[in-house]
């Protein structure tokens, strides 16, 4: 692995952080109450929790995926229109749910709620998935929130049957001439039999279109999907793979994950069950996934291991940001947020860092190992979807940047963690939730914890690896403003 292009003791221990509208970079004190900025806010029906947020990136319109309700608001917040998805009867046991066929299970009201909200922008729609009727999805004109199309009589139609909101992510590949694509990953609750992990599904221009949500390609061998083998769960009877982030960048798509899996910790001839946070990585134009591949991934501060992923964001770096890691302005930068440990996937402990990945360095990883493993060094290395370790078979081919695969080593596991660039913890206040974006070439983060706070960062590192290469000074933090409790 090549060095790193910084100083790892002095960039690892600085990061500045300065309050919004702040005049200056030096005060260590906050603003007075009186100066500090008022935020337009929006309360939806005291029954109702919100689940998902989208912005349209042309018109700055909001639309909000909630329990039994969809909005669209301005970008003021004011509510333009509303949806509603629910309740109906229903029961999760009920497959195919009962708009298809009788359900001799009992039927009680229940609430929809929203487990993934895209905006199509080809096509000038929105797609609301649900967790209602084992998760069917709406397709809503984005200008009224009219409904277009509700698919839901065949089983490609039922994207996910667990009830948690954050159990399902997509990402839409648009084409110019060609329909769109949309991978969808998610948790299958125990239920491989009926819900592909993940998948690659037809997105047709016709919203009331038979091949709407149809696998990219299917036959009787193959298909555009990976299932959870049943003998996954006679070694971990609770296995599922949780997804908290998606997105694509040049020719692949990416899931950001948390896995369970058995280890044995230093000492110990029994196995245990930790958490390991694991990026996939496929090619957009792969029917077969024979180019799946998943890499761990991590960060380490002090000897603090931050394992499990909170969430993430994809931005640029920007130019002062790039000049500091040694990378184009352009290249993307994945701003992760970690909580302490691998034990506790439910109630992690408060102890969290923010961490930077630079993607073409995982992408650089998986392309070691994938010119291992076709050189016949070492195993598939993919415990939950090859129980039996699989030896890699050697071929003479050459693995370039953009490889997606053939039918032999797929898919394939990466063992070595990779690990992120923290640049900054928490003991007491989880952060659990970050955007980024780079403003005047900066790169902000803007970090949420768990007792509602707001944090806006401005990584200044280049400011701090001088100070550490003339001066030696020490660390300094800035002052936080608290901009919103919610």
């Amino acid at each position: 692995m090549k060095a790193m292009p910084w100083n790892w003791t002095c960039l690892l221990s600085h990061l500045l952080m300065v309050g919004m509208g702040s005049s200056t970079l030096l005060s260590r004190q906050p603003p007075p109450l009186s100066q500090k900025r008022s935020f337009v806010t929006f309360r939806g029906e005291p029954a109702e929790g919100f689940n998902h947020l989208v912005v349209d990136e042309r018109t700055g319109h909001i639309y909000l995926g909630a329990v039994n309700r969809i909005y669209k608001l301005s970008s003021d917040l004011k509510v333009l229109v509303t949806h509603q998805t629910g309740p109906d009867e229903d029961n999760p046991k009920c497959y195919p749910p009962r708009i298809v066929q009788t359900c001799n299970e009992p039927l009680t009201t229940t609430n929809n709620v929203n487990k993934m909200l895209l905006i199509d922008y080809k096509e000038n729609r929105l797609i609301a998935c649900g967790s209602l009727y084992q998760g069917i999805c709406k397709l809503l004109r984005l200008e009224d929130l009219f409904k277009l199309g509700e698919p839901f009589h065949k089983k490609e139609h039922y994207l996910s049957g667990v009830n948690e909101s954050g159990s399902v992510f997509g990402v839409i590949v648009s084409y110019s001439n060609l329909d769109d694509k949309l991978f969808i990953a998610t948790a299958v609750d125990g239920k491989p039999e009926y819900f592909p992990t993940i998948s690659s599904r037809k997105l047709t221009k016709n919203s009331e279109a038979d091949g709407m949500f149809a696998y990219v390609f299917h036959d009787e061998f193959v298909a555009s999907m990976i299932k959870i083998p049943s003998d996954t769960f006679t070694v971990i009877p609770d296995f599922d793979i949780y997804y908290v982030y998606g997105f694509s960048s040049g020719n692949f798509v990416y899931f950001l994950t948390l896995q369970p899996e058995m280890v044995s910790p230093p000492g110990s001839t029994t196995k245990e069950q930790v958490y390991t946070s694991k990026l996939v990585r496929l090619c957009k134009e792969d029917t077969a996934f024979n180019s799946y591949v998943e890499v761990p991934i991590g960060c380490e501060r002090g000897g603090v291991e931050y394992r499990l992923l909170q969430a993430a964001y994809l931005s640029k770096a920007g130019a002062v940001l790039a000049q500091t890691l040694g990378v184009h302005s352009e290249d993307d930068l994945l701003f992760t947020v970690f909580s302490k440990g691998q034990k506790r996937k439910m109630k992690s402990l408060d102890e969290s860092a923010l961490c930077i990945f630079i993607l073409k360095q995982i992408n650089d990883r998986i392309k070691e190992r994938l010119q291992s493993c076709y050189r016949g060094e070492g195993t598939l290395d993919l415990a939950w979807l090859k129980v039996k370790d699989i030896p890699c078979s050697s071929a003479l081919l050459t693995i370039d940047d953009n490889f997606c695969g053939l039918d032999m080593n797929a898919p394939l596991g990466v063992s070595e963690m990779v690990r992120g660039i923290p640049v900054f913890t928490e003991d007491r206040d989880r952060m659990t939730s970050v955007i980024a974006y780079v403003y005047k070439n900066h790169s902000l983060a803007f970090v949420g914890t768990k007792s509602g706070k707001l944090k806006k960062h401005l990584l200044l590192l280049e400011l701090y690896l001088h100070l550490c290469v003339t001066t030696q000074a020490p660390s300094t933090q800035l002052y936080i403003l608290v901009v919103g409790t919610f």
